[in-house]
This record gives structure tokens, sequence and C-alpha cells, in this order.
């Protein structure tokens, strides 16, 4: 015959005794709980305690016992002998755990302005270290191109090639259709703005001189930071999220010039030859517009090209290809290596080497258009 679960305190002997009888478990909490608030304030520490009787034991009735008995009287009762090792055990967990629980405290909520000033100054000090981190890396890849360029057998041609078709050859068709495109729009803005002052025919002008000095350059440096920065952030971190780069050192060689230096090497090839292509089809738009809109030949708008525009605003444009495309592809790569290990951390990481990317171009970009002008370039 089973003994119902619960507690009674036998006040017949001297002194009295609190008997624990039955299987303390799940099943049988609804009654325990209530025999353990009918039991409150009737015994004291001089109370006897047998737990002969006492039947199974779960979680939930090792819970109840620890609130019933207390945490001193309880680590008397588990120094003897009455209960299994199995239910001692599980009553020694139990009371571990309710001794070291306490109750979470909420934190003070900061003022709004503190809390904002915390955030602008964690936003400044992440800026500060991925700048230290960028200056470091493009450090270590300008050391690694230096030795290597005297090591002709340590050139890796194969990959240098392959990388300037992904980032170059793959991509020349965007570029050419964005700034064709953008090149009539500039064309259409000019007509519409100078038909007012009878100057229609500067358009010309304002089409060769903002592509050949800023258009060309920037719209391939921003597309090339959204497609192939991306894309090296990606490729590198998914083989540090793999262990590949770890396997590389592993094996003697050095990541960066197996990796880095020839994307770097074939985006230094590829952005200029991009550029050209940007500059070119970024005029042809405006020619293709000057034709349609403005009743301008080919044939003059190219003589207008020839006497108006000096060849130093095409270098002036092209001069600054190899600088953006130094830093797109270091971004990419440090942003690359610094993945930690998961999807998420890929894809963060990818959408940091962009903004990255964009945002030094853009920098730079203002920084030498300040001093072309005050060069008188």
């Amino acid at each position: 015959m089973t003994t119902q679960a619960g507690a009674t305190l036998d006040t017949t002997s001297s002194p009295a005794c609190l008997r624990i009888v039955g299987d303390w478990t799940l099943a049988n909490y609804t009654s325990l709980k209530r025999d353990n608030e009918a039991l409150i304030g009737q015994y004291d520490t001089g109370t006897d305690v047998d737990l002969k009787q006492l039947g199974q034991l779960d979680t939930a009735g090792a819970a109840l016992l620890v609130e019933l008995l207390g945490p001193e009287r309880l680590a008397q009762l588990l120094k003897g002998n009455q209960l299994p090792e199995a239910s001692r055990a599980l009553l020694q967990t139990v009371h571990c755990s309710v001794q070291d629980y306490c109750i979470p405290q909420k934190q003070p909520e900061q003022p709004l302005f503190i809390q904002l000033l915390s955030r602008i100054g964690c936003a400044v000090d992440t800026a500060w270290q991925d700048t230290l981190q960028l200056l470091g890396f493009v450090g270590l890849i300008l050391q690694t191109l230096f030795l290597r360029l005297f090591q002709p057998h340590r050139w890796r041609i194969t990959s240098v090639v392959a990388h300037i078709e992904q980032t170059g050859l793959d991509a020349a068709p965007i570029i050419a259709l964005l700034t064709f495109l953008v090149g009539a729009v500039v064309a259409f803005l000019g007509a519409t703005v100078l038909a007012s002052f009878g100057a229609s025919i500067f358009t010309v002008d304002l089409v060769a001189f903002s592509f050949l000095r800023e258009f060309g350059v920037l719209l391939t440096a921003i597309l090339m930071a959204g497609r192939t920065a991306s894309a090296f952030t990606a490729q590198i971190g998914s083989m540090k999220a793999n262990e590949e780069i770890d396997a590389i050192r592993t094996l003697g060689l050095d990541p960066v010039e197996l990796l880095v230096v020839p994307r770097v090497v074939a985006l230094l090839i590829a952005l200029p030859l991009l550029t050209f292509i940007a500059m070119i089809c970024g005029i042809v738009g405006g020619a293709v517009v000057c034709a349609l809109s403005l009743g301008i030949s080919p044939a003059m708008f190219l003589s207008l090209l020839q006497s108006d525009i000096g060849v130093q605003h095409f270098l002036v444009g092209l001069a600054k290809a190899p600088f953006f495309a130094f830093l797109i592809a270091a971004i990419g790569c440090l942003e690359g290596f610094k993945v930690s290990g998961s999807a998420e951390s890929v894809g963060a990481h990818t959408t940091s080497s962009v903004v990255q990317s964009i945002f030094v171009v853009i920098v730079l970009d203002a920084i030498a258009a300040l001093f072309y002008m005050e060069m008188g370039w």
C-alpha cells in the first residue's frame, strides 16, 4: 500500500517530530505545497525530523523540502544517514542552488543625456580603434608587397589574374551602363539649367569636366566598394569561419601574402581601367543627350571637348584611382580577418566593409578636391 505523500507534525513524542512520508515528486506538488503552508510556524529548531519513510524524490520535491526544513536544518540532516545517496545528492544540489540564488536588482536607469554621451563616446572609440587597425593593416600590406617585389618566384600571377577577372572584367558592364546613364542625366540637367542663360553649348564642358575629374573615378570606386569589398570580406570571412586561415598558418604560409596581396594588386590594376571606361561611357552618355536634345553633333562635341578640356583633368581624375583601390581592398580584407566564426559575423563584417569603404572613398575624394583646388590643378 502506497503511503500518501506529505509532512505531519507528531506532537505525542517529546520532543515533537516532523515526519516526512511518501513520494515527494512533481505529481504530488499541490498537496505537498499545501502541507508546507499549513506547518509554517508550528515547529522550531528543536523539532526532530524523520526522513526514514521518504519515498521517491525529484527536483520539485527537493525544492519543497528545502523550503520546509530551512537551510540550517537541512545541512544537519544531510550529514546523517537517513537518506539514500541519490536523494542526498539531489537535496545537496538544490540546497546549494537556493543558497546561491538572489533576486536580481534592477540597475538604476541613467538619464537620457548620459546615455547619449555614452553612446557617442563608444562610437568615437570604435572609430578610433578601427582607424588604428586599418593603418596597421595597410603597413603590413605594404611591407609584404615590398618584401616580395624582388622575389618573382613568389608572385602569385594566377591568383592575380583570376581576381582581375572577378573585380574588373565582370564589373565592366555595370560600370559602363551606370556611368552612361549618369552622364545622360548630368547632360539633361546641364541643358535645362544652362538653357535659361543661353549657354547650352557649355553642357559639353559640364559633362566632360565632371566625369574626368570626379564622377568617373568616384562612381567606379563606390560601385567597387559595394561589389568588391563585400566579396573580399565574405571570401576571407568564410575561410576564417571554417578555420582555413589557421590551416594556412599551420602550413607555414603567410595569409597576407597568400590572400591579401593578390587581391590588392588585382584591384590596383582593375580600378584605373574601370575608371577609364567610366569616363568614356559618361562622356558618351552626355554626347548622346547633346545630340538628341541640343542639336550638338558628335563631331562638334569632340571638337569642343578637345578645345576646352585639357588632359590634366583626365590625369587628375585617374590619379585618385590607385589610392581608392588600395583602401577598398585593404578594408575588405581586414574586415574578413575580423570575422569571429559565425554566419552572423560574416554578414555583419561584410556590411561594415561596404560602409567603411564608401565612407573612406568619399572623404578621400573630398580631401583630394580641396588639395587640387589649392594647388590650382
